[in-house]
């Protein structure tokens, strides 16, 4: 059961991160610990492994539409090696109620920036000249 419990929220997960362009550990990562009662570290380290798929496919799928900038997604992954080499060491080190409160932290920051822009912003359907983001 917890094989299908995963798999759904993976669909999930996957479907919803596609949809609205957000990484799969924003949503996998709590779901697992809901719904699955993983620990926090436990949680985050299958939602890496998980994210190398979702986001090979999602990357594939958005560079036939053009959306990719492959120079610059290269660059922030090889880099991007180092700091998950750095966050994987602390978070072994901490506590998980640390992690936890850290990764809550983080969702709450997120949201709010994300309330800001669209609260800042226009709606696309009051201004005749605006476009979607990745859009000509």
């Amino acid at each position: 059961m917890e094989y299908v419990a995963a798999g759904a929220l993976g669909f999930l997960g996957g479907m919803l991160g596609g949809l609205v362009g957000v990484g799969g550990g924003v949503l996998f990562v709590p779901a697992l610990v809901i719904f699955l009662d993983q620990t926090q570290v436990q949680a985050e380290s299958t939602s890496l492994l998980a994210i190398v798929f979702v986001a090979a496919l999602g990357a594939y799928r958005q560079y036939g539409y053009g959306n990719v900038r492959v120079r610059d997604g290269l660059v922030m992954g090889a880099i991007a090696a180092v700091g998950v080499a750095s966050g994987v060491a602390i978070a072994n080190a901490v506590s998980g109620r640390t992690l936890e409160l850290m990764f809550a932290a983080l969702a709450l920051v997120i949201a709010a920036q994300l309330v800001r822009r669209v609260l800042r912003r226009p709606s696309a359907g009051s201004d005749p000249t605006a476009r979607a983001p990745g859009r000509p």
